[in-house]
Protein backbone atom coordinates (compact mmCIF):
# COMPACT_ATOMS: atom_id res chain seq x y z
CA UNK A 1 0.00 0.00 0.00
CA UNK A 2 3.14 2.17 -0.89
CA UNK A 3 2.34 6.04 -2.34
CA UNK A 4 -1.00 6.46 -1.00
CA UNK A 5 -2.91 9.67 -1.24
CA UNK A 6 -3.87 10.26 2.30
CA UNK A 7 -6.35 13.24 3.95
CA UNK A 8 -5.21 13.96 7.10
CA UNK A 9 -7.82 15.92 8.88
CA UNK A 10 -7.02 17.68 11.94
CA UNK A 11 -3.39 18.77 12.73
CA UNK A 12 -3.30 18.95 16.78
CA UNK A 13 -0.92 17.24 18.91
CA UNK A 14 -1.33 13.86 17.14
CA UNK A 15 -1.70 14.92 13.39
CA UNK A 16 1.85 16.96 13.66
CA UNK A 17 3.36 14.24 14.32
CA UNK A 18 1.71 11.37 12.48
CA UNK A 19 1.52 13.75 9.41
CA UNK A 20 5.63 13.89 8.88
CA UNK A 21 5.87 10.16 9.40
CA UNK A 22 3.16 9.74 6.67
CA UNK A 23 5.03 11.85 4.26
CA UNK A 24 8.65 10.17 4.73
CA UNK A 25 6.86 6.71 4.21
CA UNK A 26 6.05 8.16 0.74
CA UNK A 27 2.17 8.54 1.12
CA UNK A 28 1.39 11.96 -0.67
CA UNK A 29 -0.87 13.43 2.17
CA UNK A 30 -2.99 16.72 1.97
CA UNK A 31 -3.96 17.99 5.82
CA UNK A 32 -6.89 19.90 6.90
CA UNK A 33 -7.18 21.62 10.17
CA UNK A 34 -10.68 24.10 11.23
CA UNK A 35 -7.53 26.71 11.75
CA UNK A 36 -6.19 26.92 9.05
CA UNK A 37 -2.31 28.16 10.32
CA UNK A 38 -1.99 24.60 12.00
CA UNK A 39 -2.04 23.08 8.69
CA UNK A 40 -0.15 25.41 6.83
CA UNK A 41 2.45 24.35 9.20
CA UNK A 42 2.90 20.65 7.59
CA UNK A 43 4.04 22.38 4.28
CA UNK A 44 7.48 22.48 5.67
CA UNK A 45 7.02 18.46 5.89
CA UNK A 46 6.22 17.82 2.57
CA UNK A 47 2.55 17.73 3.02
CA UNK A 48 -0.16 19.68 1.02
CA UNK A 49 -3.40 21.73 2.34
CA UNK A 50 -6.58 22.36 1.81
CA UNK A 51 -9.12 24.90 2.85
CA UNK A 52 -12.24 22.62 2.99
CA UNK A 53 -12.61 19.05 4.41
CA UNK A 54 -13.81 18.31 0.63
CA UNK A 55 -10.62 19.59 -1.27
CA UNK A 56 -8.56 17.41 1.05
CA UNK A 57 -11.09 14.20 0.44
CA UNK A 58 -11.17 14.52 -3.28
CA UNK A 59 -9.09 12.09 -4.57
CA UNK A 60 -7.63 10.00 -1.44
CA UNK A 61 -7.68 6.83 -1.35
CA UNK A 62 -7.60 6.65 2.73
CA UNK A 63 -9.18 9.57 4.97
CA UNK A 64 -7.45 9.63 8.81
CA UNK A 65 -8.33 11.56 11.62
CA UNK A 66 -7.36 11.52 15.22
CA UNK A 67 -10.01 14.29 16.87
CA UNK A 68 -9.76 15.27 20.76
CA UNK A 69 -13.71 14.02 21.93
CA UNK A 70 -17.19 12.54 20.63
CA UNK A 71 -18.02 16.13 19.63
CA UNK A 72 -15.17 16.76 17.56
CA UNK A 73 -15.85 14.16 15.69
CA UNK A 74 -19.33 14.21 15.37
CA UNK A 75 -18.89 17.64 13.69
CA UNK A 76 -16.09 16.70 11.03
CA UNK A 77 -17.87 13.48 10.00
CA UNK A 78 -21.21 14.18 10.03
CA UNK A 79 -21.74 17.68 10.25
CA UNK A 80 -22.15 19.71 7.07
CA UNK A 81 -19.53 19.80 4.44
CA UNK A 82 -17.96 17.08 6.19
CA UNK A 83 -16.41 13.23 5.74
CA UNK A 84 -19.62 11.31 5.16
CA UNK A 85 -21.06 13.95 2.49
CA UNK A 86 -18.22 13.85 0.82
CA UNK A 87 -16.98 10.27 1.12
CA UNK A 88 -16.80 8.60 -2.13
CA UNK A 89 -17.55 4.36 -3.10
CA UNK A 90 -14.16 2.96 -2.43
CA UNK A 91 -12.56 5.02 0.06
CA UNK A 92 -11.11 3.71 3.56
CA UNK A 93 -11.87 6.42 6.84
CA UNK A 94 -9.44 5.48 9.61
CA UNK A 95 -10.56 7.41 12.76
CA UNK A 96 -8.13 7.03 15.42
CA UNK A 97 -9.77 9.38 17.74
CA UNK A 98 -10.67 7.57 21.37
CA UNK A 99 -14.22 8.06 21.56
CA UNK A 100 -17.34 6.36 22.47
CA UNK A 101 -17.44 2.75 20.80
CA UNK A 102 -21.11 3.55 19.91
CA UNK A 103 -19.49 6.42 17.72
CA UNK A 104 -17.48 4.15 15.83
CA UNK A 105 -20.15 1.92 14.86
CA UNK A 106 -22.45 4.76 13.97
CA UNK A 107 -19.63 5.31 11.52
CA UNK A 108 -19.32 2.21 10.10
CA UNK A 109 -22.59 2.26 9.12
CA UNK A 110 -23.19 5.52 7.60
CA UNK A 111 -19.72 5.01 5.68
CA UNK A 112 -20.99 1.40 4.56
CA UNK A 113 -24.06 2.49 3.02
CA UNK A 114 -22.33 5.28 1.36
CA UNK A 115 -19.95 2.13 -0.39
CA UNK A 116 -16.40 3.38 1.88
CA UNK A 117 -14.92 1.14 4.65
CA UNK A 118 -14.10 1.80 7.90
CA UNK A 119 -10.99 1.41 10.59
CA UNK A 120 -11.26 2.59 14.29
CA UNK A 121 -7.78 2.40 15.36
CA UNK A 122 -7.53 4.54 18.46
CA UNK A 123 -3.82 5.09 19.81
CA UNK A 124 -1.77 4.98 22.97
CA UNK A 125 0.33 7.60 23.07
CA UNK A 126 1.33 11.13 22.82
CA UNK A 127 3.13 13.39 20.89
CA UNK A 128 6.62 11.83 21.82
CA UNK A 129 5.18 8.71 20.52
CA UNK A 130 3.80 10.21 17.30
CA UNK A 131 6.77 12.29 16.31
CA UNK A 132 8.75 9.00 16.46
CA UNK A 133 6.44 6.62 14.69
CA UNK A 134 5.98 4.53 18.00
CA UNK A 135 2.65 4.73 18.56
CA UNK A 136 0.85 1.29 19.98
CA UNK A 137 -2.81 1.21 17.64
CA UNK A 138 -5.66 -1.17 18.44
CA UNK A 139 -7.80 -1.35 15.54
CA UNK A 140 -10.85 -2.77 15.19
CA UNK A 141 -12.62 -3.78 11.39
CA UNK A 142 -13.72 -6.46 8.96
CA UNK A 143 -9.98 -8.41 8.38
CA UNK A 144 -9.64 -7.68 5.03
CA UNK A 145 -9.95 -3.50 5.51
CA UNK A 146 -7.69 -4.02 8.34
CA UNK A 147 -4.75 -5.34 6.38
CA UNK A 148 -5.40 -2.97 3.44
CA UNK A 149 -4.42 -0.36 5.93
CA UNK A 150 -1.78 -2.30 7.94
CA UNK A 151 1.50 -0.78 5.51
CA UNK A 152 0.16 2.79 6.78
CA UNK A 153 -0.51 2.21 10.37
CA UNK A 154 2.89 0.32 10.80
CA UNK A 155 3.82 3.42 9.53
CA UNK A 156 2.61 5.52 12.76
CA UNK A 157 2.71 2.68 15.52
CA UNK A 158 6.00 0.57 17.52
CA UNK A 159 3.27 -2.20 17.91
CA UNK A 160 -0.27 -2.97 15.64
CA UNK A 161 -2.65 -4.76 17.00
CA UNK A 162 -6.00 -5.67 15.21
CA UNK A 163 -8.85 -7.01 17.73
CA UNK A 164 -11.66 -7.72 15.86
CA UNK A 165 -14.64 -6.34 14.34
CA UNK A 166 -16.07 -2.84 13.49
CA UNK A 167 -15.35 -1.06 17.31
CA UNK A 168 -13.36 -3.13 18.97
CA UNK A 169 -10.36 -0.97 18.59
CA UNK A 170 -12.66 2.00 20.26
CA UNK A 171 -13.70 -0.71 23.33
CA UNK A 172 -10.13 -1.52 23.25
CA UNK A 173 -8.62 2.12 24.07
CA UNK A 174 -10.92 2.55 26.90
CA UNK A 175 -10.16 -0.45 28.50
CA UNK A 176 -6.30 0.55 28.31
CA UNK A 177 -7.36 4.33 29.41
CA UNK A 178 -8.82 2.20 32.24
CA UNK A 179 -5.22 0.90 33.60
CA UNK A 180 -3.26 4.02 32.58
CA UNK A 181 -6.14 5.95 34.93
CA UNK A 182 -5.61 3.58 37.78
CA UNK A 183 -1.02 3.50 37.32
CA UNK A 184 -1.74 6.93 38.07
CA UNK A 185 -3.83 7.03 40.41
CA UNK A 186 -1.54 4.67 42.34
CA UNK A 187 1.61 6.15 42.09
CA UNK A 188 0.08 9.27 43.48
CA UNK A 189 -0.96 8.17 46.00
CA UNK A 190 2.22 6.10 46.90
CA UNK A 191 3.86 8.62 46.44
CA UNK A 192 1.91 10.78 48.74
CA UNK A 193 1.88 8.09 51.65
CA UNK A 194 5.56 8.04 51.25
CA UNK A 195 6.45 11.76 51.56
CA UNK A 196 4.14 11.83 54.59
CA UNK A 197 5.77 8.74 56.16
CA UNK A 198 9.21 10.65 55.57
CA UNK A 199 10.99 8.91 52.63
CA UNK A 200 13.14 9.93 50.23
CA UNK A 201 11.16 10.55 46.87
CA UNK A 202 14.17 9.51 44.38
CA UNK A 203 14.59 6.66 46.41
CA UNK A 204 10.85 5.22 46.57
CA UNK A 205 10.77 5.70 42.81
CA UNK A 206 14.73 3.27 42.50
CA UNK A 207 12.87 0.30 44.12
CA UNK A 208 9.66 0.84 41.71
CA UNK A 209 11.76 0.47 38.62
CA UNK A 210 13.56 -2.60 39.58
CA UNK A 211 10.94 -4.74 41.50
CA UNK A 212 8.07 -6.87 40.05
CA UNK A 213 5.40 -3.76 40.15
CA UNK A 214 7.35 -1.43 37.92
CA UNK A 215 5.70 -0.03 35.10
CA UNK A 216 7.07 2.03 32.15
CA UNK A 217 4.49 5.11 33.34
CA UNK A 218 5.57 5.04 36.71
CA UNK A 219 8.96 5.66 35.42
CA UNK A 220 8.23 7.98 33.27
CA UNK A 221 5.83 9.72 35.30
CA UNK A 222 7.58 9.49 38.59
CA UNK A 223 10.31 11.57 37.74
CA UNK A 224 8.46 14.01 36.22
CA UNK A 225 6.47 13.80 39.55
CA UNK A 226 9.63 14.77 41.83
CA UNK A 227 11.09 17.38 39.76
CA UNK A 228 7.16 19.26 39.29
CA UNK A 229 7.54 18.87 35.63
CA UNK A 230 3.76 18.81 34.37
CA UNK A 231 4.51 19.58 30.52
CA UNK A 232 1.55 18.96 28.92
CA UNK A 233 1.91 15.77 26.53
CA UNK A 234 -1.13 14.52 27.25
CA UNK A 235 -3.41 16.92 28.55
CA UNK A 236 -5.50 16.35 32.05
CA UNK A 237 -8.45 17.90 30.73
CA UNK A 238 -8.42 14.45 27.67
CA UNK A 239 -7.98 12.36 30.66
CA UNK A 240 -10.97 13.35 32.09
CA UNK A 241 -12.75 13.04 28.94
CA UNK A 242 -11.42 9.74 28.46
CA UNK A 243 -12.80 8.91 32.43
CA UNK A 244 -16.30 10.02 31.63
CA UNK A 245 -16.15 7.86 28.30
CA UNK A 246 -14.59 4.56 30.50
CA UNK A 247 -17.58 5.58 33.60
CA UNK A 248 -20.81 5.44 30.56
CA UNK A 249 -19.00 2.70 29.11
CA UNK A 250 -19.09 0.38 31.90
CA UNK A 251 -22.34 1.42 33.05
CA UNK A 252 -23.64 0.47 29.36
CA UNK A 253 -22.21 -3.39 30.32
CA UNK A 254 -22.89 -3.39 33.96
CA UNK A 255 -19.39 -3.63 34.43
CA UNK A 256 -18.15 -3.17 38.28
CA UNK A 257 -15.56 -0.19 37.96
CA UNK A 258 -15.17 0.88 41.45
CA UNK A 259 -11.25 1.63 42.09
CA UNK A 260 -11.69 3.80 38.36
CA UNK A 261 -14.27 5.63 39.64
CA UNK A 262 -11.65 6.64 42.65
CA UNK A 263 -9.40 7.67 40.15
CA UNK A 264 -12.07 9.49 37.95
CA UNK A 265 -12.73 11.70 41.05
CA UNK A 266 -9.24 12.65 41.52
CA UNK A 267 -8.80 13.39 37.88
CA UNK A 268 -12.25 15.57 38.04
CA UNK A 269 -10.90 17.58 41.49
CA UNK A 270 -7.53 18.16 39.63
CA UNK A 271 -9.48 19.94 36.48
CA UNK A 272 -12.06 21.89 39.14
CA UNK A 273 -8.30 23.07 40.08
CA UNK A 274 -7.58 24.58 37.28
CA UNK A 275 -4.92 22.28 36.64
CA UNK A 276 -6.67 20.75 33.52
CA UNK A 277 -4.01 22.09 30.52
CA UNK A 278 -1.39 20.60 32.55
CA UNK A 279 -0.08 16.68 31.79
CA UNK A 280 -2.52 13.96 32.79
CA UNK A 281 -0.06 13.43 35.70
CA UNK A 282 -0.83 16.67 37.16
CA UNK A 283 -4.02 14.50 39.13
CA UNK A 284 -1.37 13.07 41.47
CA UNK A 285 -1.30 16.91 42.50
CA UNK A 286 -4.96 16.83 43.40
CA UNK A 287 -3.60 14.04 46.01
CA UNK A 288 -0.63 15.80 47.42
CA UNK A 289 -3.61 18.78 48.07
CA UNK A 290 -5.96 16.06 50.03
CA UNK A 291 -3.03 14.87 51.89
CA UNK A 292 -1.31 18.39 52.28
CA UNK A 293 2.15 17.13 51.53
CA UNK A 294 4.18 17.83 48.21
CA UNK A 295 5.97 15.16 46.58
CA UNK A 296 9.47 16.64 45.15
CA UNK A 297 13.53 15.66 45.64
Amino acid sequence: MSNQKIAYLGIGVMGRGMVPNLVKAGHQVTAWNRTPERAEAMREHGAAVAGTIAEAMRGADLVMYCLSNDAAVEAAVFGEGGVLENVAAGQTVVDMSTIHPDLSLRQHAAFAERGASFVDAPVFGSKNEAAGGGLWIVAGGADEVFERVRPVLEVLSETLHHMGGPGMGARMKLVGNLVVAMQLEALGEAMVLATKAGLDARKVLEVLHVTDFKSPIFDGVGGALVARDFETHFALKHMLKDANLISRFAQDLNAPIPAAAAARETIKGAVNQGWGEENASAMIKMLELMGAAEVKA
